[in-house]
């Protein structure tokens, strides 16, 4: 009864990440401060998919990613498969860097994690322009970028953190 009790807790943890990027989608929780800064909202489930993908793509998958953008797309309104490919986008850009690169550090994460979000907003603006009337506002796409990319280097302290207690549970 114990092993299973601790198999049971060493998945439940190592499913952290993943249980988290599917609470973000179906919440509707915007990181969004417009109350009190009127600029500052930013997107961690980028940061969770880029970090994740880039340091253990066995948590995320890109099934779950696809499923949690497609729930994403349901609460936020927006029409069927912009936010899947978007975080496709980033996903896909994290598993080349991943296969590229011999050493990451922060900084060369930092880097490419403000390309991978470049190119997924660039997805991200070409399908809702091209396929949908929602009307884009680009100055509130740029401070969400501009944000989401500066508090990337936070996250990722806090996920290395969470990744080495994953280490040490599977230890013990």
């Amino acid at each position: 009864m114990n092993i299973v009790f601790k198999n049971f807790r060493r998945i439940l943890i190592n499913s952290g990440p993943l249980l988290l990027l599917y609470y973000l989608s179906i919440s509707d929780i915007e990181v969004s401060f417009e109350n009190t800064f009127q600029i500052l909202s930013f997107n961690i489930q980028l940061i969770i998919i880029y970090y994740w993908m880039l340091k253990d793509a066995d948590i995320l998958g890109s099934g779950h990613i696809f499923v949690a953008g497609l729930i994403n797309d349901v609460v936020m309104g927006l029409p069927l498969g912009v936010s899947p490919i978007s975080y496709l986008v980033v996903a896909f850009f994290a598993s080349y860097v991943k296969n590229v690169t011999v050493n990451t550090s922060l900084f060369t994460d930092w880097f490419t994690f403000f390309l991978a979000v470049f190119f997924s907003n660039i997805v991200f603006l070409i399908f809702l322009i091209n396929f949908t009337e929602i009307q884009v506002k680009y100055i509130d796409i740029f401070y969400n970028s501009f944000f989401t990319i500066l508090f990337y280097p936070f996250f990722w302290l806090i996920f290395n953190i969470y990744k080495t207690m994953m280490l040490i549970k599977q230890d013990g």
